[in-house]
Formats: C-alpha cells, structure tokens, sequence
C-alpha cells in the first residue's frame, strides 16, 4: 500500500505535525506500507518531530510565503504562479510514486490537490474544523476564501474529521464524512503525577484561538486567592511577545518555556492541565496530560474538549466561556487533593481509548476500502 500525506510544512512544534509524523511511522513501520510525506515549502527548516528512516519526505520547493513580497495586483500574480507551479510538481509526484491514497492535511491544499491527484481515491483530514472561519472571526474575504477550501474538501473521497461534532458539521457538505479521533502520544514515562505540585500547567501555542487573555484572567483569579501556586504555560507563537508584556503587567505567577520534548516529564511534575481555547478540532494536549494523571478543566469549546472530558469525573467543562467559573473549578482542585488524585486516576483510564493500536486499524481499513485492497 503506498499513501502520500500533503502538508505544506513539518517545520514547528505543531500537533498537526507531530500526529502526520506519527501516523506516518505507524503505517511504515507496522503495516509495511510505502508512505511519502510532501511538503511546499519547508526550506531548511529541521524536521522537529522524530521520522521513521522508511518514511520519504520530499519538499517540492514551492515557497508560497515568498507572494507576500509584494502588494497589490503583483502578490495575485505570484500567487497564482505559485500554485500552478505547484500543481504541476505535485501531478509529477503523484505520477512518480502511484499512490494507492492521498491524504490532504490543510484545507488550503483541497483545490489544488483536486486539480491534481488524478484517478488516485483521497482523503481530507480536518484538523481545523469546518467551521474555523467563524470561529476565528475571519472577516468577509477571508470567509468567501475558507468557503472556496472546504467546497473542494467537501469533494474528497472521505473527509476525516477528529470529533463526531465536526464529522456532523461536513457531512452538511460531504456525503462521506467520518470521524476517526487522533491517536495520542501517551505518558511514556512510567510515572504518574503525586499531586505535590502547587503547578498548573498549559501547553498550547501562542495564538488567539487559545484566548490567552482569559487564561491569565483565570489564572490572576486563582493567584489572588493562592498566591502560592505557579502556571507554566509551554509554548512559542505570533502572539508570545504580546502575552509577555501581559504577564509583565500582572502580579500573577506564570512562567512562560519554550516547547520541549521532555513535555511528559513537566505533565507528571504538574497538578493539573488548564486549556481556554476558542475552540479545539481535537486537543491533543488533554489526553496527554490525562495519561500522566493530571485532572483537566477546559471550556466547552467546539468541539473536542467535549468528547474527550468526562465533567465531574476527569476533568471539568466549563460552560458559556465563563471564566469565572472556571477559577472557581481550578480553587475547586487546589483545595482538595483528594479530589485530584481521583480525577486523575480516572484521567488516566480515559486517555487509553487514543492508543495508536486502537486508532489505526481504522485507518488501515479506511485505506485499505478506498484502494479496493484486500485486508
């Protein structure tokens, strides 16, 4: 079975990144299959997530950024200069290599790998949901250009979405919409938190659709009241220097680190995982920090936070983005570590269903139904 994955980058430490990785090493190193990742425009950027050998990664050097070196009438020309250039090295690739499926990971690829793929069956992966033009605000061009993606998306042989919501949301659009969750690096550390720690912990990039404001709202209501305990927020982004200054500005104890690799060890050294976001596709970052026993209070955003938390059991879901609710559920936790320690055990329980053993076969049958191969 050969699959080719188009991204336009492996370059940051993304989760779309980190699971296309994984997955890709997955289905080379335990199904035996031919898998290719292509990318546009990952220039000399070092692949920050570990690549199994039997994995090909090819950039096609299309460099789309390089259109916003001019303005006006001159940046559409390029624009457009660049994509036919990429259609035709993509048509050359997929000629070259037969893949039996294509998988697209960015919206913003749907139409050209349309134009491109030929006969072969694809697949398009919805890591940002089909709705995340709303949800970022995006204005009314921006709209228009996110309706033009999801139309060709809408095309693919099956659309993969990451929570049954969001499944529900293409299927408005594609008659072949499923939801196949993501699978989920668990605690490998063989250690589970003691709930010690007078640390929270978030781990997100610096962006707006994880509403840093109302975390450091949160958090400020939380330091007011236990000024003794610390947030570490992991993370680097657009939006890092702004948060900064924000931070500067406020008596709240929060620590900003750059993303490591080491990021079970900082979950188990941690009494729970906050996340604020706007709306998550999936939220990697809370299964993980489950499987390292860390309770997890999230808003109840679109749309994956309310598949993953179990409220009252693992973690808590706060309603209607109030925040302050939410400080009055982190308080909840810091007073009573009994509480914690049993959310956390549950935690732990519930991250096992985001085993790789567990979600890919259903990839592998997925692939295997679209190629028309044999199990």
């Amino acid at each position: 079975m050969r699959i080719v994955y188009v991204n336009d980058a492996l370059a940051i430490w993304g989760g779309l990144e980190r699971i296309l990785v994984q997955k890709a090493n997955y289905l080379a190193e335990h199904y035996d299959y031919e898998v290719t990742i292509v990318t546009s425009e990952q220039g000399s950027h070092p692949v920050p997530y570990s690549l199994s050998p039997k994995v090909r990664h090819i950039d096609l050097g299309v460099n789309f950024y390089q259109q916003y070196r001019y303005r006006g009438l001159k940046r559409l020309w390029v624009c457009r200069e660049k994509h036919r250039e990429y259609r035709k090295a993509l048509r050359h690739l997929i000629s070259q290599t037969a893949p039996d499926v294509v998988v697209v990971m960015r919206v913003s690829l749907s139409y050209d790998v349309f134009r491109s793929k030929g006969n072969v069956p694809w697949v398009f992966e919805s890591h940002a949901s089909r709705k995340c033009a709303l949800f970022e605000g995006y204005g009314f061009l921006r709209r228009i250009q996110y309706a033009w993606y999801n139309h060709f998306a809408s095309k693919a042989d099956r659309v993969v979405a990451l929570t049954q919501k969001d499944a529900l949301e293409w299927s408005r659009k594609a008659l072949n919409a499923v939801c196949i969750p993501n699978i989920v690096n668990l605690n490998p550390t063989g250690l589970l938190s003691r709930q010690d720690s007078k640390s929270a912990i978030c781990v997100a990039r610096f962006t707006r659709q994880k509403d840093f404001e109302s975390l450091l709202s949160v958090w400020s209501a939380v330091n007011a009241k236990y000024p003794d305990w610390t947030l570490d927020i992991y993370g680097e982004g657009e939006d890092e220097a702004e948060i900064r200054s924000r931070i500067a500005q406020s008596e709240a104890k929060v620590m900003i680190h750059k993303p490591t690799s080491a990021i079970y060890a900082k979950y188990v050294n941690s009494s729970f995982l906050l996340l604020t976001s706007l709306y998550e596709p999936f939220g990697l970052v809370l299964p993980e920090a489950m499987s390292c026993g860390l309770p997890v209070v999230a808003f109840d955003c679109p749309y994956g936070p309310g598949e993953i938390i179990s409220d009252g059991i693992d973690g808590f879901l706060v309603q209607n983005r109030d925040v302050q609710a939410f400080a009055l559920r982190v308080c909840q936790l810091i007073e009573d570590v009994d509480l914690r320690l049993r959310m956390g055990a549950s935690a732990v329980q519930a991250s096992q269903r985001y085993q790789d053993d567990l979600i890919m076969p259903r990839w592998k049958s997925l692939f295997e139904t679209l190629s028309h191969c044999p199990d």
